[in-house]
């Protein structure tokens, strides 16, 4: 793996009575020191390993220069450090520190896959069979669903008396005339709209889903699927389900009251809602301002309620009579819980109020993992480079919750720790026994790499 001896110098201004030159021309050298911290993590729960066995290699052995599991690591790894497309695997394939993580016997001799060998795991067809020239990888769809319920399980020791399911659907821009191209009104342009499913900010689903369809198309099938994989190892596990009211539909909420699941979703308003808390809206309202002192006056109501066709059955909802200074700002929820169980306005502020974190862990993903890089002509494609960028979230996820319990940086963002954490410059230097990096002795982070590298150690691997 060598760089180009004759690389062009740079030339800047003179520091002091010396001449400044720069070129890119260090041998053995990483941009990412940080993936030694994420090699850890990745080995303390064999996340690379059971994501690869979620692809049907047809290739044959003899001919075969990058497993499966090589490839599948260089592109989560590629993306939990930053680098957005597979054109930078040009140059990151000479990357000694990212190919000793990746799995190579020779990391500065052996040069990592190419952009067009990566893509091909995302180009095979599903029906593709081992005569198929080139692309002959194929996932297994189902398999990785399951697979981030089992990254969830395996990161705790202990079932959970407790697992809320927070729901919420955004959309992913398309690029071009992709397959699946709709125009949503409500976002106002052609996109996908992914389903998301949380429980905290562990990643249990993310679904690419057509924007033609309704907000909850599908959601249904996911939180079956979830919550009887949940139920199989924590059979006792009370599930709540928490979203919006593009999910307060009828045929979910009835499954969930079916199978012993609650339910808190934002429900629309509409002039029947309005008109039941009227009296409430008009007494807010009358508050005077000295009372308010700029803040927004609410009152709380329980009602029992029923669509007049769409809804099997009368439910309990929570209305929220609210004034914003100069309008009326009323809000619904519908919900499986009794009030001895929460009451209005914990129900409201304490528990509903509280998804507006998922949103959050989205942004993450989209932000910070190019989530919504799916510029790939098929919707199959383009859902393994959502879940490409979800298992490097759940890899950096298990790195704060593990690596840096109890640090200044345990709720950084993914955008945080690729800067602070990850991009650390290291030489590498690979001999028969051992793989050492050098770490510059001024790097800031230098006392906490060192905290995270030995929490995780503690970290028991899987058995």
């Amino acid at each position: 793996m060598k760089t180009e001896r004759n690389a062009k110098q740079v030339e800047f201004d003179s520091v002091g009575r010396r001449k400044w030159v720069a070129a890119f021309d260090g041998e053995h050298i990483s941009s990412d020191g940080g993936l030694a911290l994420l090699h850890r993590t990745d080995q303390r729960f064999g996340l690379m390993k059971k994501f690869a066995e979620c692809f049907k290699d047809m290739r044959k052995p003899e001919l075969i220069e990058h497993t499966v599991e090589e490839l599948v690591r260089q592109r989560v790894f590629g993306i939990a450090c930053g680098y957005e497309d597979l054109v930078d695997h040009a140059t990151l394939r000479n990357d000694p520190l990212l190919a000793a993580v990746v799995g190579k016997a020779e990391p500065q001799k052996q040069s990592l896959a190419s952009p067009s060998t990566l893509n091909r795991l995302e180009l095979t067809p599903e029906d593709a069979t081992a005569e198929a020239r080139y692309r002959k990888v194929v996932y297994d769809g189902p398999a990785i669903e399951n697979f981030f319920v089992d990254a969830f399980l395996d990161a705790h020791r202990q079932p959970l008396k407790e697992v809320v399911l927070d729901l919420d659907a955004t959309d992913d821009p398309i690029h071009g005339t992709q397959e699946g191209r709709f125009f949503h009104g409500y976002y106002g342009n052609y996109c996908y709209l992914p389903l998301y499913i949380f429980a905290g900010d562990f990643l249990l689903c993310a679904k690419l889903r057509t924007s033609d369809a309704d907000a909850a198309a599908g959601s249904l099938e996911q939180v079956q699927r979830i919550v009887s994989r949940l139920r199989e190892r924590w059979p006792t596990t009370r599930i709540l389900l928490r979203a919006d009211s593009g999910f307060a539909r009828d045929e979910l909420m009835t499954w969930c009251e079916h199978n012993g699941v609650d339910f808190v979703f934002g429900l629309a308003k509409n002039t029947r809602l309005e008109a039941m808390i009227r009296g409430d809206l008009m007494l807010v309202q009358a508050v005077s301002r000295q009372e308010r002192k700029g803040a927004p006056v609410r009152a709380y109501r329980e009602l029992c309620y029923r669509t007049l066709d769409s809804w099997t059955r009368q439910r309990r909802v929570v209305a929220k009579a609210e004034w914003l200074e100069d309008k009326f700002n009323p809000r619904f929820v519908v919900t499986s819980l009794r009030p001895e169980q929460f009451g209005a306005r914990a129900l409201y502020e304490q528990l509903y109020c509280a998804r507006g974190d998922m949103e959050n862990r989205i942004k993450e993903q989209q932000l910070g993992l190019f989530a919504d890089r799916t510029s790939a002509h098929t919707l199959r494609a383009n859902q393994l480079r959502l879940w490409f960028a979800s298992v490097a979230y759940v890899l950096l996820n298990l790195l704060r919750h593990f690596g840096l319990k109890g640090t200044e940086m345990e709720r950084a963002q993914a955008g945080t720790l690729q800067l602070k954490l990850l991009k650390v410059a290291a030489i590498v230097r690979v001999s028969v026994r051992r793989v050492a990096l050098s770490l510059s002795a001024a790097a800031p982070v230098r006392e906490l790499f060192a905290r995270v590298a030995e929490q995780l150690r503690e970290v028991p691997t899987p058995s």
